[in-house]
């Protein structure tokens, strides 16, 4: 884990095809991704709500302007992108259990959030959560909670985008557990996630809670 202030552009590879998704794309439609929003006056590629939960079939399919009817279902993105969308989203492990299925085994999902901490994390009146750096630990160790039979996240990297103020505590010597319990001192996380079948111990737990025997 590092403390780092880096602009958003850097952090952002652009792929020259829509293998790629950007979720919750909005006013940053980007042609060199396949975009995805709730919201019909940003025109999206697919317009597609991540709060309802995928049908049994595991597959969407949707009607696009740029690329014709596409079939959403397992495997299908190198890489997605969500920049400022999962704090909106009410119903966030639907989203990310999307999510896992439609990307690729060993593919990354890079998220930009807000730190809990933070001043913009309760700015915005659409925000249902900020996060922290123990806000995936249910996508990743945890994912028999949520029924996740088969691969689930592992933690790749997370950087805390911190401000003038978080950099001046750094720089004086502050530890990284110091300035991410300063309030106003880190701004955003960055955070990567990459998709990979569950281990032998993984699959120990989940059976543990899902194949004991019910009680009589």
């Amino acid at each position: 884990m590092a403390l780092v202030i880096q602009p958003r552009a850097q952090l952002v590879r652009a792929p020259s095809h829509p293998g790629v998704l950007h979720v919750g794309s909005g006013k940053n439609y980007r042609a060199e991704w396949l975009n995805l929003d709730v919201d019909p006056y940003w025109r999206p590629d697919v317009l597609f709500d991540l709060d309802q939960r995928l049908p049994d079939a595991g597959v969407v399919e949707v009607d696009t302007t740029r690329f014709g009817r596409l079939r959403l279902g397992a495997e299908c993105f190198d890489e997605i992108l969500a920049q400022d969308v999962l704090e909106h989203i009410r119903d966030l492990p639907a989203a990310m259990t999307t999510l896992l299925h439609w990307l690729k085994t060993g593919g990354v999902f890079k998220i930009y959030v807000p730190y809990e901490l933070s001043l913009g994390a309760w700015s915005d009146p659409t925000h249902v959560r900020a996060f922290n750096e123990r806000s995936f630990e249910y996508y990743t160790n945890w994912s028999w909670y949520l029924g996740w039979q088969t691969h689930h996240f592992r933690v790749h990297r997370i950087d805390y985008l911190a401000n003038d103020y978080g950099m001046s505590l750094s720089k004086a010597g502050r530890s990284l557990a110091e300035v991410l319990r300063t309030p106003r001192a880190v701004d955003q996380m960055y955070v990567e996630l990459k998709k990979q079948p569950l281990d032998e111990a993984a699959l120990a737990v989940l059976r543990h809670y899902t194949q004991r025997p019910l009680p009589r």
